[in-house]
């Protein structure tokens, strides 16, 4: 595909829509709608040259044997969906401090350990270029809902066996059904 042009269509509060025009191996014109948190994307590099816009949390309790899931209602979808503790980055956080502070603000839980940091890798590239890390780890403390009034949040930790169960029965961000097929079957 050969990039000829990016338009932007429409600038929201979070959310930008825009317009990239490709050209196929055959001649054709394409346009393709994409979505994007950055509201001055201008050049085809802009599409991934870009700063990180947001952490997950893959962790475990201490004993290594329960995984952190959130059930989280989720708007676009009008359920609640299972997924990781996971949120934006703030200007000027690193990747360790944002995650800090989401895993708090979603869980009341501190991050203990951390046992890898995994480079940036995109949310849903079919619609977007949102870039995520996910950092692996620790965590403990008194699990609570979230502190904040906007999203409606319930951490709790599963076995490997109470993740088969719920992955039979719940509906599951794509990423946090993946990896916890794996995690629980090991």
């Amino acid at each position: 595909m050969e990039f000829k042009k990016l338009d932007k269509v429409h600038q929201g509060r979070f959310i930008n829509r825009y317009d990239i025009t490709y050209v196929t191996p055959s001649g054709r014109e394409k346009v393709y709608e994409m979505i994007s948190r950055d509201p001055e994307i201008k050049v085809k590099e802009d599409l991934w040259r870009r700063p990180l816009d947001a952490v997950a949390l893959i962790v475990t309790d201490k004993s290594g044997e329960r995984l952190l899931l959130n059930r989280e209602f989720r708007m676009g979808v009008a359920e609640y969906v299972y997924n990781f503790p996971a949120g934006l980055v703030e200007p000027g956080e690193d990747i360790l401090t944002a995650a800090r502070r989401e895993l708090f603000e979603e869980t009341g839980l501190t991050l203990t350990e951390v046992t890898d940091i995994l480079p940036p890798s995109y949310s849903a590239p079919a619609f977007g270029n949102e870039k995520n890390a996910h950092v692996v780890g620790v965590a403990e403390g008194v699990l609570r809902g979230s502190d904040r009034e906007v999203e409606d949040i319930k951490a709790a930790w599963f076995s490997k066996a109470e993740l088969r169960e719920l992955l039979r029965t719940q509906p599951f961000a794509a990423r946090t059904q993946v990896f916890c097929y794996q995690w629980s079957r090991e």
